[in-house]
């Protein structure tokens, strides 16, 4: 992402902002200083590109966070920068657990939505990437996420907002789309994300952005073992002392930051 070296002076036309949990706060693209890219991070600069002028982003997405608390914590900061595009997609940790209440995700949803389009921002829905190929349990994720994918799709078609279905996209339910805790999408994984997300707002994909990952063979059972350890323990361990992944952070852009188009990228 090419940011701005100065503070701008002016008010970009296109003013992003983002909330989510780790989907969209770009787990999974992790960058050698430690932090974190992801495809609303390649959907700011594919933004500022396709226009060729600079954009404003802000990503207030935090990894493990419930829809409920993406709401309650993100939402009217979210709003309250008056943004120009506000995307949104929560539910996915809710779908990771027992008794998943699909009807209530949906109403939530809807209640977000309608309160972006209250305001001047533009609303988009997202569905997140479909991971079940390589989770445990991943055949009741599936249900679970083919029923809320196909009620967002609903939703989003009746209040005329526009909708970007990664969940049904067969490219990204490949494994080489995948990082190594097979929860999050790799570098490679986030990028096509953005490619989708930039096609529904209108705008072509940069040219010399990678897309598309090479196969990857199915796991051996010592690398199924190493992930169980590395990966899935962890993971139940946090369940069971009621704790999350994003216990003490906070959001990666909570303001704006400015985004420059580059000029050899389409």
């Amino acid at each position: 992402m090419t940011r701005a070296q100065a503070p701008h002076p002016d008010v970009a036309k296109i003013r992003y902002v983002a909330i989510g949990d780790s989907f969209t706060e770009g787990v999974g693209d992790e960058q050698a200083d430690g932090s974190v890219r992801g495809w609303a991070d390649f959907v700011a600069q594919g933004l500022a590109d396709a226009t060729g002028e600079p954009v404003q982003y802000a990503n207030l997405a935090i990894r493990g966070r419930l829809l409920a608390p993406i709401i309650e914590e993100q939402l009217e900061p979210a709003l309250a920068l008056q943004p120009t595009l506000l995307s949104f997609n929560g539910g996915g940790n809710d779908m990771l657990r027992p008794g998943t209440d699909i009807p209530w995700v949906v109403a939530e949803s809807k209640r977000v939505l309608e309160q972006v389009l209250a305001t001047n921002a533009e609303p988009l829905l997202l569905a997140s990437a479909n991971p079940t190929i390589g989770i445990p349990s991943g055949k009741k994720v599936q249900v679970k996420g083919d029923q809320l994918t196909r009620a967002a799709g609903t939703l989003a078609a009746g209040l005329g907002v526009k909708f970007c279905d990664n969940w049904s996209d067969p490219v990204l339910a490949q494994r080489e789309y995948w990082s190594h805790d097979r929860l999050h999408l790799s570098a490679i994984g986030h990028a096509h994300v953005a490619s989708n997300v930039l096609r529904v707002l209108g705008h072509p994909t940069p040219a010399d952005w990678l897309i598309d990952a090479d196969p990857v063979p199915a796991p051996t059972r010592r690398e199924e073992l190493r992930y169980a350890k590395d990966h899935v323990l962890p993971w139940i361990k946090r369940r069971l002392t009621g704790r999350s992944s994003g216990d003490g952070r906070t959001a990666k852009f909570a303001d704006w930051v400015w985004v420059e188009p580059r000029g050899h990228a389409i």
